[in-house]
This record gives structure tokens, sequence and C-alpha cells, in this order.
């Protein structure tokens, strides 16, 4: 049996999650759990439906799991594989499986989640689109959960603007949902990823989506809520996100306007009021550089010793977008001259603008 084959073993015993899971490969690796017998497996606390579980599993199931992956473009994580995101495997509970159909390599890319209302309103579904433009412009990858309104308005904002994104879903890749989606789910695939926990033909159920809420924010650096009510699923993300301490972001809106409820709720719970990009930029800097000090994707070229031009004019943009003028000032250079220098650099890929000036990207 191969070790993805104890895997999938493992994973398909009922009302065993993450948090048992990872106990038990403590003790053993998923393929000595399955050689274990039925006393063994009554001493480490399984119960009997568990254990006729693991002593025999439906093959049938693992075996079409198993032909799944083997689809190009479909890959399945497991929690000790090496491409299993860093940041994901460290909250509580991490999926002891992800399915991944598209770029597995996006998954460790730093991400920023853009969450919301369903029936969100015009300018709601606006500035997600309008976000999501500006985050992929920073080279972070948008993530959110491809539902109606704001989630699919963030996917198509990143996509339109050359950016990544990646939907995590509520159901198994085999059954996108909502239907409504499934051509932008097919769009993001060439330009991103899909990721479940759930097994490929997992029908979506209103349980898996709190599941699903984990995820994306276990996934991303912070969570930008954009119109939330009083009681929606985007709070439950934002709590998940605090527990596992990433940065929560919200648009404020109108008190008249029940759709802003909710992100009000979190800006006076301690959220961060955002108005545009750079407030998010200038709170998620240092899990972001943790995420890329992590990076296991190597498969872009790298310059062996290349020196960039305009040290000066380099050395005086971060990660928080600086105006040109303080540039300048910095330097100790005529604006114009600067203007220029930027603008070869960011031709070079080595700086991009943002709003309220230029940050660095990741070739720099």
């Amino acid at each position: 049996m191969s070790e993805l084959e104890s895997w999938l073993v493992l994973a398909a015993v009922p009302y065993l999650g993450g948090n048992r899971i990872s106990q038990l490969l403590q003790y053993a690796s998923p393929r000595q759990v399955r050689q274990m017998t039925a006393e063994q497996l009554q001493a480490i606390g399984l119960k009997p439906q568990q254990i006729a579980s693991l002593l025999h599993p439906c093959y049938q199931r693992i075996d079409a799991c198993l032909k799944w992956a083997e689809h190009e473009h479909q890959t399945i994580l497991t929690l000790d594989s090496p491409g299993y995101p860093s940041l994901l495997k460290e909250i509580s509970s991490a999926p002891p499986l992800l399915f991944v159909r598209g770029e597995p390599h996006w998954l460790w890319e730093p991400q920023l989640a853009v969450i919301g209302s369903r029936s969100a309103s015009i300018d709601g579904r606006e500035s997600a689109y309008e976000f999501a433009a500006s985050l992929v412009a920073a080279n972070y990858v948008v993530t959110s959960g491809l539902a109606l309104g704001v989630d699919g308005q963030a996917h198509y904002g990143a996509l339109k603007n050359g950016g990544a994104t990646i939907a995590v879903l509520g159901s198994g890749l085999d059954q996108v949902y909502p239907a409504r989606h499934r051509e932008l789910a097919s769009k993001i695939v060439e330009q991103g990823a899909l990721v479940s926990e759930f097994w490929p033909d997992e029908k979506p159920r209103p349980q898996n989506f709190p599941r699903r809420n984990r995820v994306i924010s276990g996934l991303s650096v912070g969570v930008l809520v954009i119109e939330a009510a009083e009681k929606s699923g985007s709070l439950i993300t934002a709590r998940y996100a605090l527990e596992q301490g990433r940065e929560v972001f919200a648009l404020p809106g109108s008190i008249h306007y029940p759709g802003s409820r909710g992100c009000n709720a979190l800006i006076k719970s301690g959220a961060k009021l955002v108005e545009s990009p750079v407030d998010i930029f200038e709170e998620v800097g240092s899990l972001t550089e943790c995420v890329k000090n992590n990076q296991l994707d190597s498969s872009l070229p790298q310059p062996e010793n290349e020196e960039l031009p305009f040290s000066a004019v380099l050395a005086n943009v971060g990660n928080e977008a600086t105006p040109v003028d303080v540039v300048a000032e910095r330097c100790e250079q005529p604006v114009h001259e600067v203007m220029m220098q930027l603008l070869e650099l960011e031709l070079q890929g080595v700086v991009t603008t943002v709003p309220g000036g230029y940050i660095r990207t990741r070739r720099s």
C-alpha cells in the first residue's frame, strides 16, 4: 500500500478530524496505523466504528481518489507532503488532505483573502474587484471562496489584472458550487488553483462551509472583509483568522445599510479599518516575509550576482507604499529624475505601483 493510499484510508475514518489525526501521527505514520491490530487501535483511543473503517476500508472510493490524482493538474497533498502550505499546517485542525486542481505552487505564495456578502451591493462588488486588482499588482495571490457576490468579484479582479487567485471550496472539486461559477472555476485552474479538503465527489453541504472558511484564513496572511451582515459566514472566517494569528481588515459602511453591520462590528472589536490597499500592506509585512522565506517553489530562474540599477532609489522603496516625492527627498535627487528611475525599475519588474506610491516586488 502506497503512502498516499494509507493517508486516504486514515482520512476516510469517520469522526476522525485533523486534530485527532495529528495526535495519532505522534505515535505512528499512516502506514503504521494501518498495520495495527484492533486491540492496538482500541488502546490508542479509537472507537469500534473507526477501527472497522481502518481494518476494512472502502477501496472503491480510495481507488477513485487515486485515479483522480493521476489526471493532469490534479494533486492530493497530505500533511507530510513537501508541498503542503506551511501557514496552513500551523493552524489548529489543519486538513489532513488537500485536493488541488491547478498549480499547487500558488499555495506557497503570500496570499490575502478577500471575502464578503453573497448579495453584495454594487459598491461592494466594485470594491472587491478593485482591491483584488491592487493586491495582485503587489504580487499577492487573492484567496476567496468562489461564492457569488464579493468572492466572485475578488477572483475576477485578480484574473483580469494578470494575477493568480485561489478558490477554496465547501464541496469536492468535481462538484463545483455554485454552478453559476463553473466557468470562473475553469479560469482559476488556468491562473491559480481550486482547493478543497473534501473528497472530489463530496456535494456541498451547509456544515462544510465553516470548515472551508478556516482554510481560507489559514492559507492567508490577512483577511479583508467587504460587506457582511451581522450574522454572516464572513464573520466566521474573520474569527478563525484572529484565532490563527492573522490580520483582519474591514471596509466600513453606512450604519443604515444592513450589509455593513458585520464589517462595522469587526472594526469596533479591533479589526483594522481599511480605505485603500496601502492600509493592508502596512500590517502584513512580517507574516508575508515568513511565507516568502519558507517558499519551496524554485521554478523561476534566479539571477546570480545581478546588480540592480538605481540602488539609492531602490534602497528607499520597501514593502510599504512610498510616494515619489518621499523617495526623492530621501535620495536627495530631483523628483523628475526619481520618477524616471522608478519607471525603469518598474519595467524590470523590481518595483510596482500601488495606491499611495511604490513598493518592491519579490524579484527585488
